[in-house]
């Protein structure tokens, strides 16, 4: 298996949110990546300036930080040549890793508004590289910047931050430093391509929880009607565990449970739900073992939420 580490740079509309293109807030200006081995050897790298057409004059803030100018971006390739070739050169066995999860997504985009996204399938498993080394070397829920993360590992910085190949190198020397046992235990799931049938919904189990991705439906309400969605099975031993809390939600995206298994205790359980662009809707649940404090902090939640409905009502 080759491991495709890369990092991309993007524009934005120059005008401000209110002229952007809704399908294509951010554009890409480049792509760079390094390949490593399954030794995580470094093999081979691709990098190419990508010649911008929704958004050709550069916003104050990227010229800022990329260091592109106009010029060399009108020199650059077209995007959907541009991405193939990357394509090509990664491979089929490709197994992507990025600092975060943003810039899989915005590739997808950027896929989509061209009309080309059917060269990259989804949903896709990959190396979220910035929560490895949260994992690795600070705390599950730490998420830090690529610089920070080359000051911890005391990493040579000669080459420059914000430059698509450059950040590439610097993720890949991080994902180097990472121990295997944290690689294989926790990648992560890109739903940019979301699952459409039940055949291709995700069940995935990791060291202390659990993750269900779900089919479209056409609703939220149906989406909760349905009950595999709103299961709470343990994510240790996969038996059922029984309610505690019952869904309760504190916006419209985010529910919470709680749940209890006889054998490994509290259980902690989220959905979010998820909207795609076609306006249908898919849940991401996670189920993940739980402790007392972290059990009546959500009962804490339910009860403000409570209080702020009756308040509503009244005030009506």
């Amino acid at each position: 298996m080759d491991y495709i580490v890369f990092d991309l740079e993007w524009n934005q509309c120059p005008e401000g949110k209110d002229m952007e293109v809704p399908e294509l807030p951010f554009e890409i200006i480049e792509i760079g990546a390094v390949k490593l081995n399954s030794e995580r050897k470094i093999m081979d790298k691709f990098h190419c300036v990508v010649r911008p057409v929704v958004y050709p004059k550069l916003h104050f803030r990227t010229k800022e930080i990329v260091k592109k100018t106009d010029e060399e971006l009108r020199q650059g390739m077209a995007f959907p040549d541009a991405v193939q070739g990357f394509l090509e050169w990664a491979g089929p066995e490709a197994f992507f890793c990025t600092w975060g999860s943003v810039d899989l997504i915005e590739l997808q985009r950027n896929m989509k508004y061209y009309g080309i996204l059917n060269l990259l399938k989804g949903p896709m498993h990959f190396y979220d590289v910035q929560k490895l080394f949260a994992i690795n070397y600070e705390t599950t829920k730490a998420r830090r910047s690529l610089e920070y993360g080359i000051d911890y590992l005391d990493l040579d910085k000669e080459l420059d931050f914000h430059q698509a190949l450059s950040d590439a190198y610097y993720t890949a020397e991080v994902f180097q430093t990472i121990d295997w046992d944290v690689v294989y235990a926790y990648d992560s799931i890109d739903v940019y391509q979301n699952p459409r049938t039940k055949a291709e919904e995700i069940h995935a189990i990791y060291n202390g929880y659990s993750k269900y991705v779900s089919r479209e439906f056409v609703s939220k309400e149906e989406a909760l009607a349905d009950r595999e969605v709103t299961s709470t099975q343990c994510c240790r031993c996969e038996k059922l565990a029984r309610k505690k809390l019952r869904w309760f939600s504190v916006n419209a995206k985010n529910y919470y449970c709680v749940a209890v298994c006889p054998v490994h205790g509290y259980m902690k359980g989220k959905i979010r739900m998820k909207k795609t662009d076609e306006g249908r809707f898919f849940v991401v649940k996670t189920i993940k073992v739980s402790s007392e404090p972290e059990v009546e902090d959500i009962k804490r939640r339910k009860e403000a939420m409570i209080i702020r409905r009756r308040e509503k009502k009244r005030n009506k």
